[in-house]
């Protein structure tokens, strides 16, 4: 039986050191990067997602950052796609791919394998949903999602707008609930043998990292660059919901101070974190690193894992 090649998954919580230690991982073993992330595919938008700069990435090819317009829509389907392009072309230059990122969703694309339904909107349907929600709210429907598909309500928070709409379109259009259509997929063995990092360290630490990347973010021009956003770009839904823009764009509008905007992206970034570690948690597959630990140790771990499997 030929045995399929070996891909490194390095993830873990937002401001948890996964770019820096896959960077220097890399540059150990001639890897090359892709980005598992859902923010970082966006175009101009950089600061609020950490996207690493050119100098960050010390030479480092990197792939799925900075190549879709906030204007567009892009699904865990056609991420699931193109990473899989890009494992395939980092394999062919005989390189080790390091798949890197904080997405849940778009780590277990690839690493079970799951294979989203390609839905068209039903725009009829949708408005209706819309219209629920003015009549409503969005708690209504939240609970009409949860009662269809409590296991993948499980993970999606109250006020995340997007998926709670996806799970009750994809039940709608479907017959069956998301749960069930990807208990389905996951029947075909994924196409490479994933080993799968995660990074952690102790909460409080963490949620101090986090507040000073807000400081940090602020301090480079987190506001200038949601107001550029806004003037260049008509219409960038799904981008505007992203942490650390709509919280600006609140601000923008006068929802809060700009002392209530940082606040409010701190916990909310501390949130998310939280959430991260809860979907990461799950995996039982994963092989925990210590983020506070140097990073030769963690390299020297990951490496001696990857020669075993």
């Amino acid at each position: 039986m030929t045995k399929k090649p070996k891909v490194i998954v390095i993830c873990g919580p937002t401001a948890s050191g996964k770019t820096s230690l896959s960077i220097e991982l890399a540059k150990n073993i001639n890897g090359e990067i892709i980005s598992c992330d859902s923010m970082q595919i966006y175009k101009d938008m950089n600061i609020g997602t950490a996207k690493p700069t050119k100098e960050e990435m010390q030479g480092v090819p990197h792939y799925m950052l900075d190549f879709v317009s906030p204007e567009q829509r892009y699904s865990v389907a056609d991420y699931k796609k193109e990473a899989e392009e890009a494992i395939q072309t980092i394999l062919s230059h005989g390189n080790v791919p390091i798949i890197v990122g904080g997405t849940g969703l778009y780590v277990n694309s690839l690493i079970y394998n799951i294979t989203y339904p390609s839905l068209k909107i039903d725009l009829n349907y949708r408005n209706e949903l819309e219209e629920e929600i003015k009549k409503q709210g969005l708690q209504y429907l939240y609970e009409q999602a949860k009662k269809i598909d409590s296991k993948a309500m499980e993970v999606i928070t109250k006020n995340d707008k997007k998926r709670i709409m996806r799970v009750l379109e994809i039940y709608h259009q479907t017959g069956k609930t998301k749960t069930e259509l990807e208990k389905e997929s996951r029947l075909n063995p994924p196409l490479y043998d994933y080993i799968v990092f995660g990074i952690d360290m102790e909460r409080d630490i963490l949620y101090e990292r986090i507040n000073k990347r807000v400081d940090e973010m602020l301090n480079i021009g987190l506001i200038q660059e949601v107001e550029n956003l806004i003037q260049k770009y008509n219409n960038f839904p799904t981008a505007m919901q992203g942490l650390g823009y709509k919280e600006v764009i609140q601000y923008l509008n006068g929802s809060y101070t700009k002392e209530e905007m940082i606040e409010k992206l701190k916990m909310e970034t501390r949130r998310y974190a939280k959430r991260q570690l809860t979907w990461f948690r799950k995996n039982k597959e994963i092989k925990w690193l210590n983020g506070l630990a140097p990073t030769k140790v963690n390299i020297q771990y990951i490496l001696e894992e990857y020669s075993e499997k």
